[in-house]
């Protein structure tokens, strides 16, 4: 039965009404990701006892008594996950203040289509946060893919652990502690929808477990689906709204959008030019096209398609996964243990009508019947552009599954009475998908019914001069006519594509005590690992792409296949030294040394270092200091991708305007000071193709760094329940892993890096549209530098106990001191960008350094979370606060980036800060096992930031970092067994 808005809005007003107030319980105390080497219910009560006071914590390899190490680790609990009402844990982990920068979601229609989240720590991007399962890596990235109801807490390293973990492990860890001994059985139902009766979500977990002397098991399914919701249903993203302005007019809005329009943009001959008055036009709507002196008009940004309609600001999703955890003792000190999920995940997403252009291949031909123009219109002769609205909708489904295990033995001996701990296992990961595309027509088959054609006096019909080419010739200057319509719905076919990855490890741990010293026992923890990776996709042969031109048999979204795979063998090893302890000012002093040697068989070798320091003063007191060094591996794509169809937007062309000959970027430029680059001028896309290194002749290594962390924890014994903690935190990057943006290749080319000049390709002077961009190769390469630092806040208060329940109040904070994005140093043209406090946004020269995200990329200052969590008997309440800092769009730095307004240079738009309340209420009704949940997210419909969509991809803001959804209504019921 489907829970009706209105009956949810007014359980929530009775929870309200009942002082209930808060909600996440998210913490900065670090907690186990394991607790022994076998079930503590398994052994003796000494033995019992002895297993319970040494933990692993994210972070370290070492086994600790210690909750609070040197390692600033964020901890989200199942409670908390549960308090937000989301169904799967992107979402949730993205919502912390040390994440940010572009990320995906699926929000973000484009990208977002798979269903997928990414989560970029300290604004590195995902491919430099890295994702773990108890402590051991998976292969699908997405946390969207692991079932929720298995995860008993999440912990989140903010620090670099390349030490610990190697690759990616550059801006934190994700760690997702799964549950263990769980004992019973436990059903539950969420449906959510949105104030607009929109965005329906819907989701069924069913988990069991049972514990005995011999071992444990737990498993469960769990089902889930979120309904999609069409831009248009909000008022903020149903027109494509732009904004312009010059410094004699001034800065106004207006609905546009593309311009390859729905009634085309037709580059007129130049004798026609004087008639109209203009270089393109566009035809009057209920045109036939075919008077040339009476069905154009020049054309406008109000011609522009609005694009913004049929997009989508929440993608479909469905995902049914199944789970099983499990251990069994072999003997007292052995035990084997698998642990294994499968998810399957159907999604889509919708875009715009597809695009007919004579940039993207097409060609009509001077002789065709429609064609009253007398020339032809191709890439070498004049522009013609057209949104293919009469054609439908272009589309994908996407159907991907994911398998992990998790298996080996692990178990416990003594040496010279020392506890140690080992573990021999194999982590095997497959993922798969299978893509459909839609909507794309035939460029081969078009371009045959744009061909020569005549009237046939016989039949009255148009027919092809070549009969036997099977053409349909139609009309492209009306494609709303019917036989239009009829001939391009014909040209339009399905085309397949898949790819799958696995990853092998093999992995041999130890850790344990060497000797006592008088303020402890030294430990160590190493082992050893060979992991293997292998990735082989499949493009529909209607997608290939031909490298010289950039285009496909369907015209556009072209792509090639990817087949490469790569090992690493490791050894680490990690040292834990108690120095000093309970002397006066010393209450401990303990020192921890890391070290991890990598041999990858792409590049070769790397060797990768950490030390850390703890001190205590008092027993209250932790000060704490963390110096590690970083890298990344590149990966199968970077180094193996084959070149597949982009579309960025340039902010300048250096070539504009010049006077000067030679210089090898502007090769067919006019050198009289005419030359302007339409695409720049309009603000549009240009036609570009990205490629792994191995395709552009790049070489391509890791990308290093350092990482740094000093901090502090006070909890004051005089006021139980107070937690507070700070950190100072810095990283720098060198020889980033990056696709090299089209604008930042034009530049590099443009000030004499010759090496880049090969891959700009511009029209001839003999041509049409002389100078003109006709594409731009983006390679992947080692370019760049990357600077951050920040503090990290974080505050808590259990209050004591009152008559009238159990409150705790929570903040956490992250301050964005600097994020410095240097493009290419020591060589010609480097730029550095200071980007904290900014929102980087689609066609600035910054943009193109986003790690993910589509193109954009949010910096602000801070970022914060605050909650109050309330419970008394069977009732809890919570309170949470998402907090978004102000930030900036442009810079009043002459030649530092482009405006966000076009028009005015320099200009700098300011944006406010955003704040964002969520609150749930619950109650357990004990004598039927079962308990109800309630919630409201975004509780007082706060609407995202208008940044208009020539700064945009999508919806006219940034859908990475702001809730597009508005208020939002679900409810929970959990029933025990």
């Amino acid at each position: 039965m489907k829970l009706g808005v209105k009956k949810l809005s007014s359980a929530v007003r009775l929870g309200l009404s009942l002082g209930a107030v808060i909600a996440v319980g998210v913490s900065t105390t670090a907690f186990a990701q394991d607790t022994g080497t076998q079930d503590t219910a398994n052994q003796p009560s000494q033995k019992k006892a002895q297993t319970l006071q040494t933990v692993v914590v994210t972070g370290s390899n070492i086994r600790r008594v210690d909750l609070e190490t040197s390692n600033p680790v964020v901890t989200i609990d199942a409670a908390a996950i549960k308090a937000t009402g989301k169904l799967t844990l992107g979402d949730i982990v993205q919502q912390l203040p040390a994440v940010t920068g572009g990320n995906i979601n699926p929000q973000v229609n484009n990208s977002g289509g798979t269903g997928g989240s990414s989560i970029g720590l300290r604004g590195l991007g995902s491919q430099r946060t890295l994702i773990l399962i108890d402590g051991k890596r998976i292969i699908n990235g997405d946390p969207n893919s692991i079932p929720a109801d298995m995860i008993e807490r999440i912990e989140v390293l903010t620090d670099g652990a390349s030490s610990v973990y190697g690759s990616d492990a550059i801006g934190g860890v994700v760690n997702f502690i799964l549950k263990k001994d769980y004992q019973g059985a436990q059903f539950s139902a969420t449906y959510g929808e949105s104030d607009h009766n929109d965005g329906a979500s819907t989701g069924y977990t069913f988990t069991f477990g049972q514990t005995s002397d011999k071992g444990s098991i737990m498993g469960g399914v769990d089902y889930n689906k979120t309904e999609s919701v069409l831009a248009k249903n909000r008022k903020f993203s149903q027109n494509a709204v732009s904004i312009t302005g010059s410094a004699s007019t001034p800065i106004y809005s207006y609905i546009g959008g593309s311009s390859f329009p729905a009634h085309d943009r037709i580059q007129l001959p130049p004798t026609l030019r004087a008639t109209y008055g203009c270089k393109n036009v566009a035809i009057n709507p209920g045109a036939s096209g075919q008077n040339t002196a009476t069905d154009y008009h020049c054309f406008t940004n109000s011609d522009k398609y609005n694009y913004a309609a049929v997009n989508l600001i929440q993608t479909p999703q469905e995902r049914t996964s199944a789970w099983l955890k499990g251990s069994y003792n072999l003997g007292d000190h052995v035990q084997v243990y698998l642990t294994g999920y499968h998810n399957k995940t159907a999604s889509a997403f919708q875009l715009a009508p597809a695009l007919l252009g004579s940039i993207y291949g097409a060609v009509i031909s001077k002789d065709a019947y429609y064609n009253p123009f007398g020339v032809e219109f191709s890439s070498a002769g004049n522009d013609y552009r057209a949104r293919l609205v009469s054609a439908g909708n272009r589309s994908a489904n996407s159907g991907i599954t994911t398998d992990q295990i998790q298996t080996g033995f692990k178990g416990d001996f003594t040496v010279f009475g020392q506890a140690w701990n080992w573990d021999a296992g194999l982590d095997y990961g497959h993922f798969s998908q299978n893509l459909i595309t839609r909507g794309l027509p035939n460029q081969n088959v078009i371009n045959a019914d744009l061909g020569p054609s005549h009237l046939d006096p016989a039949s009255g019909q148009v027919v092809c001069n070549t009969p036997s080419s099977g053409c349909t010739p139609f009309n492209p200057f009306n494609l709303f006519d019917p036989n239009s319509i009829k001939a391009l719905q014909a040209a339009a076919v399905p085309a397949i594509s898949n790819n799958y990855s696995i990853e092998k490890t093999y992995s041999v741990d130890l850790n344990g005590g060497l000797f006592e010293l008088p303020a402890g026992t030294v430990q160590l923890a190493g082992g050893a690992s060979y992991r293997k990776e292998y990735t082989n996709s499949t493009i529909d042969p209607l997608l290939l792409i031909d490298p010289a031109t950039g285009n496909c048999t369907l015209g556009s979204q072209c792509s090639s296949p990817l087949r490469g795979g790569y090992n690493v063998k490791e050894g680490y090893a990690e040292l834990f030294v108690p120095i000093l302890k309970d002397i006066p000012g010393i209450t401990a002093l303990n020192v921890d040394i890391g070290d991890r040697y990598s041999k990858y068989s792409t590049f070769g070798t790397t060797n990768n270092k950490k030390f850390a320091i703890e001190y205590r003063p008092i027993a209250d007191l932790l000060l704490r200091g963390t110096m590690s060094d970083v890298f990344r591996a590149p990966t199968v794509g970077n180094v193996y991708g084959a070149p597949i169809s982009d579309a960025p937007k340039l902010s300048s062309d250096p070539c504009d305007h010049t006077t000067t000959a030679g210089n090898p970027a502007c090769v067919g430029v006019p050198t009289d000071g005419s030359f302007v680059n339409q695409d720049v001028a309009l603000g549009q896309q240009i036609k570009a193709v990205s490629s792994g290194s191995k395709y552009a002749g790049f070489p391509l290594g890791p990308e290093k760094g350092k990482s740094f962390d000093f901090g502090a924890v006070y909890s004051p014994s005089w006021a139980p329940g107070l937690s507070a903690s700070v950190d100072v935190w810095r990283l720098y990057l060198k020889n980033t892993i990056t696709a090299i943006g089209a604008q930042t290749v034009l530049n590099l080319c443009y000030n004499g890096v010759t090496t880049y000049c090969p891959l700009v390709t511009r029209s001839g002077a003999g041509s049409t549209n002389p100078g003109q961009i006709a594409q731009i190769i983006e390679p992947t390469g080692n370019l760049g530098r990357t600077d951050a630092s920040g503090v990290d806040l974080s505050l808590r208060y259990k209050v004591p106990q009152f008559g009238f329940g159990n409150f705790m109040v929570g903040v956490d904070g992250t301050y964005m001191k600097r994020y410095d994005q240097e493009t290419s140093p020591g060589l010609p043209g480097n730029t550095v960008y200071h980007e904290a406090g900014h929102f980087e946004f689609f066609g600035s020269p910054e943009s193109g350094a986003c790690p993910t995200g589509g193109g954009v990329c949010l910096f602000p200052r801070w970022r914060g979370q605050g909650f109050v969590n309330w419970n008394l008997a069977g009732w809890n309440a919570s309170w949470r606060m998402r907090y978004i800092g102000r930030y900036e769009l442009g810079s009043p730095v002459p030649g530092y980036t482009a405006s966000p307004i076009p028009g005015i240079p320099n200009y700098v738009m300011k944006k406010g800060a955003t704040v964002y309340n969520d609150v749930s209420i619950g109650y357990n009704i004990e004598q039927f096992n079962t308990r109800v949940d309630f919630g409201v997210n975004n509780l007082f419909d706060k609407q995202p930031p208008m940044l208009y969509a020539n700064n945009t991809l999508n919806a006219n803001t940034d859908p990475s970092d702001f809730d597009l959804q508005g208020r939002y209504f679900w409810g929970r019921v959990t029933v025990s067994f």
